[in-house]
């Protein structure tokens, strides 16, 4: 508490005294508000008893319900309460890195994000890719993304020091085809029942005939890009790869293992590229 003392003179006047007890009411009043002791909102301070023990650790067993947010954890019968980790962090935390979206900046982020981390995280260990995305467009066909988010991530999967493998499920459409093709040579595979499709880019340019020109020499560089990285994954020509990606081209597993974009189909378990460690605790 705090001690505060006024001393009125008698040869004061009462319009004075009462001044002065109007300042002193006011004084001992805000003096009052400011004490720790006397605002609940306030958070606990740290207290130190005679044995050098801290009291935190007994104030975090008794706050419960949303509180527990102002400690970072809650605790019943000392057993600590929380959400189980997500699965993207379990998933990331055995190495393995999902697409399971269409190529858009928001996913190209999160993908190259996730490249570097593990990465600088360690540079032995090899990193695990499942893909699942229609690439750059829609299943209907409508474009959403740029050929240059694929191409960001194929360039980053080059640049970890990380062995990146590569595996089809459900579908790999056009740009996320060519991901497929740029995982490790004997470590790129797809599930039995996985599509893989090969295309070109498409251009939804409106406006001028001058910037539809400029966007359609844009997309050309991007197909021959494109089929450029495909054509070095699979030991191709360029000139046949592009003439295959003129007319759409649909490939299963066992076809993309012929024509060079995979290694292997997964027919089972064993066959993995990898079982998290996850699992064998369930």
């Amino acid at each position: 508490g705090r001690c505060v003392s006024f001393t009125l003179l008698d040869n004061k006047t009462e319009k004075e005294k009462m001044v002065n007890l109007r300042r002193a009411a006011l004084f001992l009043v805000g003096a009052f508000l400011s004490a720790p002791s006397c605002n609940a909102f306030a958070p606990t301070p740290f207290v130190q008893n005679v044995n050098g023990a801290s009291k935190a650790s007994s104030m975090k067993e008794m706050v419960a319900g949303g509180a527990s947010q102002a400690y970072g954890e809650e605790y019943y019968e000392g057993v600590r309460i929380g959400p189980p980790p997500d699965l993207p962090s379990l998933l990331l935390h055995n190495r393995i890195v999902y697409i399971g979206m269409p190529l858009v900046p928001a996913v190209t982020e999160l993908v190259i994000a996730e490249l570097l981390y593990l990465n600088y995280e360690s540079t032995d260990e090899p990193i695990t890719m499942y893909i699942n995305s229609s690439g750059t467009t829609t299943a209907n066909g409508q474009s959403v993304g740029f050929e240059t988010e694929a191409f960001a991530i194929a360039d980053v999967m080059k640049y970890v020091r990380p062995p990146v493998h590569t595996c089809a499920i459900g579908q790999a459409f056009g740009a996320a085809a060519m991901l497929l093709s740029q995982g490790k040579r004997g470590r790129r595979s797809a599930l039995p029942n996985a599509t893989i499709l090969l295309n070109q880019p498409r251009s939804m340019a409106r406006g001028q005939a001058s910037d539809i020109a400029i966007k359609a020499r844009e997309v050309a560089h991007n197909r021959r890009t494109t089929c450029e990285l495909i054509a070095q994954a699979c030991a191709k020509p360029v000139g046949n790869v592009m003439e295959d990606c003129k007319r759409v081209k649909y490939l299963q597993p066992h076809e993309a293992v012929e024509y060079g974009l995979i290694d292997r189909v997964l027919e089972n378990e064993s066959s993995l590229p990898v079982k998290p460690s996850f699992i064998s605790q369930l």
